[in-house]
């Protein structure tokens, strides 16, 4: 053993080695001020019960990471199997503000975090960020849920698997 660490996956080879995992999809959003911004992700999950914890991961180079640093309120849509269009315009690159992408979409302002959220989801959470994690290129966002804005279990979820939407 030289004291070495081994060679890193070749380019792409980690990406596609977790493209096989199956995930939700889910729109993050969050009011900066008069703007509101928005992204979809497929890194979101639970992390407690008591308390209501989820962690949410976004591109720490991305605008909507600096927002997240300095917003402490926002919310999280996870998408149903019939919001495949939705989860596209919030993931395109360059999109405009979340008004203008949930334009002739129900949706209403979440009245704690003061962020959109669409109505036709498998349920939307209200957050509040506890914790701030360097990740990598990414940035883990910790956040208590002090609200369940609703939840749809009459909905089949919107899945991602192998870069594609089922």
């Amino acid at each position: 053993m030289t004291g070495q660490a081994p060679p890193g996956p070749a380019p792409g080879e980690f990406t596609d080695a977790l493209a096989g995992f199956a995930t939700g999809v889910a729109v993050l959003t969050v009011r900066d001020g008069r703007d509101d911004l928005g992204a979809t992700i497929t890194s979101f999950m639970s992390v407690s019960l008591e308390p209501p914890l989820v962690a949410a991961s976004v591109m720490a180079s991305s605008y909507l990471a600096e927002v997240l640093g300095r917003r402490d309120r926002w919310a999280v849509t996870v998408l149903s199997a019939g919001q495949r269009a939705l989860a596209g315009r919030f993931a395109a690159a360059g999109r405009p503000s979340a008004r203008l992408l949930l334009a002739g979409e129900a949706h209403h302002r979440g009245p704690l975090s003061g962020a959109l959220i669409a109505e036709e989801g498998m349920a939307a959470l209200e957050c509040r960020t506890v914790e701030r994690v360097p990740a990598g290129d990414h940035l883990l966002v910790v956040a208590e849920v002090p609200a369940v804005d609703y939840v749809r279990s009459d909905l089949s979820p919107l899945i991602r698997v192998r870069r594609r939407y089922l």
